[in-house]
């Protein structure tokens, strides 16, 4: 499908993985969690045992600070390890540290000019206003939260909610992000258009994301690569 640029007036984002590099924040408070106990393990793997259990405990509907708690105590009784209240809280509070793309503040300014920026983010309210300070310039028209909404995609209370603080045809919006798990497959279950950033190319991983299966309308690698091919 070729994306009708001129007829889109608002695009929809992801946040964490998309414009907030996740994956080193994740795996860098993880490995230093694993080296208090001396263990070493592989990026990789920290991620793929946070993608294991992190769906799963959003599902309990929890804030995401006690989503990431509770995530770390499973990632280290996998490791056979009990983390303290203090590490599993402090793991919970590590989104605030998570550092922002290098493409992204600058893309983001360059994409605002054209077109209305909206979040749909599955974090809570403070978290993401921390992650927004390291967007300087960058104006979101509506911020859409877990919190709020109270549940995490792939549930679709985040888009329907997006839409009706929007208030434009769904033709008019695009829906950009990272994962195909939270964000593709249940954006376009609804019949959005979606655009996959796909940052991590084709290295055959999932990172910090279950599995799943989606066709974006569009796949670019990162948000300055999309700036470019709208022109703006």
């Amino acid at each position: 499908m070729t994306i009708d640029w001129a007829s889109v007036r608002t695009l929809t984002f992801d946040c964490y993985g998309t414009i907030i590099d996740w994956e080193s924040g994740i795996a860098n408070a993880l490995a230093e969690v694993a080296r208090t106990y001396d263990i070493e393990v592989a990026r990789d793997e920290l991620l793929r045992a946070f993608a294991a259990h992190e769906h799963v405990v959003e599902e309990d509907g929890r804030r995401y600070r006690d989503v990431l708690a509770e995530t770390l105590r499973r990632v280290g009784a996998d490791l056979g390890v009990t983390p303290t209240p203090e590490e599993c809280d402090a793991f919970g509070a590590s989104v605030a540290d998570w550092p922002a793309f290098s493409d992204s503040a600058q893309a983001l300014r360059r994409l605002g000019s054209r077109f209305d920026l909206v979040i749909l983010s599955n974090v809570d309210d403070d978290l993401f206003a921390a992650s927004a300070e390291q967007l300087p310039g960058v104006e979101f028209a509506h911020v859409v939260t877990a919190q709020q909404v109270g549940s995490y995609k792939p549930n679709p209370a985040h888009f329907y909610e997006g839409l009706r603080r929007i208030g434009r045809p769904q033709s008019e919006i695009v829906h950009v992000a990272q994962s195909l798990f939270h964000d593709h497959a249940p954006a376009q279950a609804l019949g959005f258009t979606t655009v996959w950033i796909n940052r991590r190319g084709d290295d055959g991983s999932d990172g910090a994301t279950p599995a799943a299966t989606a066709s974006p309308d569009l796949v670019v690698r990162d948000l300055g690569s999309l700036a470019d091919l709208v022109g703006v």
